[in-house]
C-alpha cells in the first residue's frame, strides 16, 4: 500500500477561485486533470514528490453527480465551505481489499486535456463519506508513466497530515497496511472526537512549508 493522494474539494467559489488560491500559497500552478465522467466531477492537478499528488476537485451539475458517491461526497464538503475530502491509498492489486472489506470495488476513469484516458478501480468512497478518516483505496490500470504524479516536475513534498480520528479505527477497517502507507510523512492524530477526517496538510516547497 502506498499513500496515493490527497483530494481537496473546492469552495463554494468554484473550482478556478480555489485553484488560484491554493496555487499562490504553494508557488506553483495546478495542472488541468480532466473530467471524471462515472462521478460527474473534474479536478486540477499538482504532482507531487514520491509519486503523489494533490487534486482540487469540483462537482458538475451532471446525472452522474447525483448518484455517484464521490460526486456526492465533494458536493457535501463544497457546500459546507470546501476543504480536505480524503486520503488515496494505492495498491497493486485491489482483490484483497475487496475480502477484506466484503464488497466489490468500482470502475473510475478520467479523460485528461489530452485524451488519454486514465483508468482505475476503487473502493471505499462510501465509507470515507460516512466517516472521513478512512482511505479510499484503488489500483490504477495505466501505465506508471502515465500516473497524475508523472504529469510535470515536482519539486513540492508532502511532508506531514493531521488527521481528526483514531489510528485503530483505521487498521480496524483496513488492517494495518493503511496505517504503514502513511510512513513516509508524519502523521499527526488529533481530536479522536471531533469531526474526522484531514485537518492540515504540510508541504516542503523550494521555499518554505506550507501548512493548508
Amino acid at each position: 500500500m502506498h499513500l496515493d493522494h490527497v483530494t481537496f474539494a473546492a469552495g463554494p467559489q468554484g473550482l478556478a477561485e480555489t485553484t488560484a488560491e491554493l496555487s499562490e500559497r504553494l508557488g506553483t500552478p495546478f495542472l488541468d486533470g480532466g473530467i471524471h465522467p462515472r462521478f460527474g466531477t473534474r479536478n486540477m492537478i499538482l504532482p507531487l514528490a514520491n509519486r503523489q499528488y494533490m487534486e482540487i476537485v469540483e462537482v458538475l451539475e451532471h446525472p452522474a453527480a447525483e448518484k455517484a458517491a464521490f460526486g456526492k461526497a465533494v458536493r457535501a464538503r463544497s457546500e459546507l465551505g470546501g476543504g480536505w475530502l480524503c486520503w488515496s491509498i494505492a495498491v497493486d492489486d485491489i482483490t484483497p481489499v475487496e475480502r477484506l472489506i466484503g464488497r466489490h470495488s468500482v470502475p473510475g476513469n478520467r479523460r485528461r486535456p489530452d485524451g488519454f484516458n486514465l483508468e482505475w478501480r476503487q473502493i471505499g468512497t462510501s465509507s470515507m463519506a460516512a466517516d472521513p478518516q478512512l482511505p479510499q483505496v484503488m489500483q490504477w490500470l495505466i501505465e506508471p508513466a502515465e500516473h497524475p504524479s508523472q504529469m510535470a516536475p515536482a519539486d513540492i513534498e508532502l511532508v506531514a497530515l493531521e488527521i481528526a480520528g483514531s489510528p485503530q479505527r483505521v487498521s480496524d477497517w483496513l488492517d494495518e497496511g493503511a496505517i504503514s502507507a502513511l510512513e513516509q510523512i508524519e502523521v499527526r492524530w488529533v481530536a479522536p472526537n471531533a469531526l474526522p477526517g484531514i485537518t492540515v496538510a504540510e508541504f516542503a516547497t523550494p521555499g518554505d512549508t506550507i501548512r493548508i
